[in-house]
């Protein structure tokens, strides 16, 4: 089907077949950065089950290879980014990726930055097909192995973290992550739309429409509910810090303008600063925020297709925030170090430099911006001085590029001494990615906490997190002693004349049954799950923030799920290979792959 759609498109006598991989790398971005599982457990495609099948998906191996056969073609004649794109969106219908409208949108919004991108890469035809298809299609290896330098002195002798003395400080950390603010949310409209994004237009007939507050489905927020959670957050404070690992902006990522990405940074943080009022908020670039959308160059990328717009952006939004150090390096690559206060450092990581999706890696992927190597830089400072570091981000590592998430793991192993924590979001749900001794893999030495979203996209509730650490004095560990979620439960909600109630879901120890929340606590959490099924079915419904998929997380979906919890770095599996009953690892990774991540 798909290599009767290429030969269809192609403009007769001179074909143009660079507009294949335009729509196919477009449809990627759309894929990956719009859909999760509309319906979980993971497998029940957002795209395929909203009705027609749209969705890049529907390429197949042999027209994967005759797309990008023909690209290398391509490449040698004139580069008319113009033409080419209207051969990509041409493909792009024929190929059913998206509706006409959207196929049209999305092509003119990425061609010349992909055309830029592709044509300074040496990605070659079966390694573009193992990229976008996986292994079955072609040998992905353009991304290599590569290593960053760690420090010569050895590491210091490892101490197993301890309870803080009693009548020791705590402080509470709000951590908000995945706001996705969609200024044409429409109560009333359609929630279940065609399109990767829904609840916008006309109102609907009838009660069956989007709620005021929000609506499970494939929709974002108005921006009165994440209004009603920053003023609601008295009962869950008071806070110490707050950190915020991005994604502002909506879902329609085929439509946007930097316009639009500037308006809903600049509108979200003076929200932010006038609800938290003097409250230091750590922020961190999330993937939407960008436009196209993961489009985050490398640094040596100069003039209009730089990063530039974006981080120079943040620096004026969140100056009141920063110290001018961190503003710099925001500035310069959209990472940073900051103090929060004596004793705790944090590094906000730009993890966009570790994705799949950013395309601008196909150049270069090897410690994009040398963050990995800055990192261990700061870490190693943090040693010497005897400062705690926390960590935040937005993707979680486990879903980076295979060599950044190995070396992430190496400095994590390194400086377990120093890194009290790791936060990140990304995913909408709610779990989190163990880190073992790399010796063994059977020490556990962290825990990457990954926090729930404030949208409802796919199908749950808005929600937040509240982190418990050990507070500010001499010989604090900083750790995190416990965590508690809330939510907005949108079927009271919406009822006609109720006002929104921010409400506690659950702590982690009480839930869980946990004497602490340090990693060797949750790995044997995770081994608890595989022999207590109400306890991992409680643990499925934190997952959805209270709202859970109707069809039940079993055997295949259970298996899936404690493997990614074990797994803190890519494409290891020999993570999973403790976890009962054993199954092929090629098997788990095909369900993470149905997972969609936002």
């Amino acid at each position: 089907m798909a290599a009767r759609a290429v030969r269809s498109v192609l403009v007769a006598g001179r074909p143009f077949p660079l507009g294949a991989v335009l729509a196919v790398l477009t449809a990627v971005s759309l894929s990956l950065s719009l859909s999760v599982s509309a319906e979980p457990p993971p497998g029940a495609a957002l795209l395929e089950a909203a009705g027609p099948r749209w969705g890049w998906r529907n390429l197949t191996c042999p027209g994967c290879r005759l797309l990008f056969g023909a690209l290398d073609l391509a490449l040698q004649l004139e580069p008319n980014v113009v033409r080419v794109g209207r051969v990509a969106a041409g493909l792009c219908r024929e190929l059913r990726l998206a509706r006409a409208e959207i196929c049209q949108q999305a092509v003119q919004l990425f061609q010349r930055d992909v055309v830029a991108a592709w044509a300074r890469s040496v990605l070659r035809p079966t390694e573009a097909c193992g990229l976008l298809l996986g292994p079955r299609c072609g040998r992905w290896d353009i991304l290599g192995s590569w290593n960053v330098s760690l420090p010569a002195a050895p590491k210091p002798p490892v101490r197993p973290p301890q309870p803080p003395p009693p009548g020791a400080p705590t402080a509470r950390v709000l951590f908000l992550t995945d706001l996705h603010w969609d200024r044409r949310y429409e109560a009333g409209s359609d929630p279940s739309c065609p399109d990767p994004l829904c609840c916008r237009g006309p109102a609907l007939p009838g009660s069956g429409g989007a709620g005021f507050w929000g609506e499970y489905g494939k929709c974002d927020l108005p921006l009165r509910t994440i209004a009603s959670l920053l003023a609601g957050l008295r009962q869950a404070g008071p806070f110490a810090a707050a950190y915020w690992t991005g994604d502002i902006p909506a879902h329609d990522v085929w439509q946007q303008r930097r316009e639009d990405q500037l308006l809903a940074l600049r509108t979200v943080s003076a929200l932010l600063r006038r609800q938290l009022g003097a409250l230091r908020v750590f922020p961190a670039v999330g993937n939407h925020e960008a436009t196209p959308v993961n489009a985050f160059p490398p640094p040596y990328v100069s003039g209009n297709q730089s990063a530039a717009w974006l981080y120079d952006a943040m620096a004026e939004a969140w100056q009141d925030w920063l110290p001018p150090a961190a503003l710099e390096t925001l500035r310069a690559a959209g990472f940073y170090t900051a103090q929060v206060w004596p004793g705790l450092r944090l590094v906000s990581l730009n993890m966009n430099f570790c994705s799949q999706a950013n395309f601008w890696l196909l150049i270069n992927s090897t410690d994009p911006a040398g963050q990995l190597q800055w990192l261990v830089g700061v870490l190693e400072a943090a040693e010497r001085d005897g400062e705690k570091v926390h960590i935040i981000g937005h993707i979680p590592p486990a879903h980076c590029l295979r060599s950044w998430s190995w070396n992430y793991y190496r400095i994590i192993n390194r400086f377990e001494g120093t890194i009290a924590a790791q936060f990140f979001g990304h995913t909408h749900v709610d779990e989190f990615e163990m880190f073992y001794d790399e010796e063994t893999l059977t020490r556990p030495v962290s825990v990457a906490f990954v926090a729930p979203s404030v949208t409802t996209y796919i199908n749950l509730n808005p929600g937040y997190r509240v982190y418990e650490v050990d507070g500010s004095y001499p010989g604090s560990s900083h750790a995190v002693l416990d965590h508690e979620t809330f939510i907005l439960n949108l079927t009271e909600a919406n009822v006609p004349g109720a006002e929104p109630r921010w409400q506690r879901l659950y702590g982690a120890r009480e839930a869980y049954g946990m004497a602490s929340t340090f990693p060797t606590d949750w790995d044997l959490l995770i081994r608890r799950f595989q022999d207590d099924e109400r306890l991992f079915q409680r643990f499925w419904y934190h997952f959805h923030k209270g709202h859970p998929p109707r069809e039940p997380c079993l055997e295949a979906c259970k298996a899936a799920l404690l493997c990614a919890l074990r797994t803190g770095r890519s494409a290891d599996p020999n993570l999973c290979r403790p976890l009962r009953p054993a199954r092929p690892f090629q098997q788990i990774q095909e369900f993470w792959r149905q997972r969609r991540l936002c």
